[in-house]
């Protein structure tokens, strides 16, 4: 098992490597699809928000390179790797990620399908990864300045969007579930550009502002950044921390759309945003 581990691990590098040289930067992950380097602050989540200023590995896509000794760096920090990860919404291409799901018990292939129809858009020849429980990842080159959020379900039932601060589990990467590959006859080709009605489906709808109450302070206002920093899987637990956090210090009540709309722009839906900061209401004895 050693072997193959190390046999996996190897691998990974390589088509990390491979994919660098195309522009996408890299991070390594683990066999279940996680980034394989944990964050150096995980026992202290009162440290100030860090994306590797702090100069250790561990912080995720932030880690992501495409300088090939830093991507060894990386995997040599993780031997323990089989495969990587192709951060999203950064130049040269700023990727978009389409996943189609299989596991929702939807038809997501069809449901864009139905999406294309109605808003006149067609899926330009592009690389598709295949994923081991049979879904499909899209690729498409997004616009520099536009920043398109990550969200699941938000498309359409089965339709997960991997965007900035995302990151997509590359072809050729081994995970507990099986392997990545790409599809026939898309390997060669670049990320096609999102056409723009599908684009602007995927950008949230303008909301109202809601701004943090002068009541909460900075201490409020820095609970409201803690959790717009968040990227996927950290989202929900950043929100808990802060929401308990509000709480605790007597602002929860006037925090609770701040923190919504926080969570909204990192990429929960409304439902799982507002359960989660009921739950840490109810854990600090308070009414939600």
């Amino acid at each position: 098992m050693a072997t193959t581990d190390r046999q996996a691990t190897t691998l990974a590098l390589a088509h990390a490597l491979s994919a660098a040289e195309r522009g996408l930067a890299v991070i390594p992950l683990s066999r279940t699809k996680l980034p394989a380097l944990r964050s150096p602050h995980r026992d202290d989540p009162t440290t100030p928000l860090c994306h590797g200023e702090c100069g250790h590995f561990g912080h995720g896509v932030y880690d992501a390179s495409t300088d090939p000794a830093r991507i060894r760096e990386l995997f040599a920090a993780a031997p323990w790797a089989t495969g990587y990860g192709i951060a999203c919404g950064l130049p040269p291409h700023h990727l978009i990620g389409i996943d189609l799901d299989t596991k929702s018990g939807t038809d997501s292939s069809a449901a864009l399908r139905e999406l294309a129809l109605r808003h006149l858009f067609t899926i330009p020849d592009t690389v598709v990864v295949l994923t081991p429980s049979g879904g499909r990842h899209l690729w498409l080159s997004g616009p520099p300045d536009v920043v398109v959020p990550n969200s699941a379900g938000r498309l359409a039932p089965g339709i997960d969007i991997r965007g900035a601060g995302g990151y997509l589990v590359g072809p050729g990467s081994r995970t507990e579930y099986g392997v990545y590959s790409t599809a026939p006859g898309t390997a060669h080709l670049a990320p096609a550009a999102c056409p723009p009605a599908l684009l602007r489906l995927l950008l949230p709808p303008p909301r109202t502002h809601h701004p943090t109450p002068p009541s909460t302070g900075g201490h409020g206002q820095g609970l409201v950044q803690f959790v717009l920093a968040a990227h996927e899987g950290q989202r929900n637990t950043r929100l808990f921390w802060a929401a308990c956090r509000a709480y605790e210090d007597g602002i929860g009540p006037d925090l609770v759309e701040p923190f919504v709309e926080a969570a909204l722009n990192t990429g929960l839906n409304e439902r799982e945003a507002r359960a989660t900061i009921a739950s840490a209401a109810r854990m600090t004895g308070h009414q939600p």
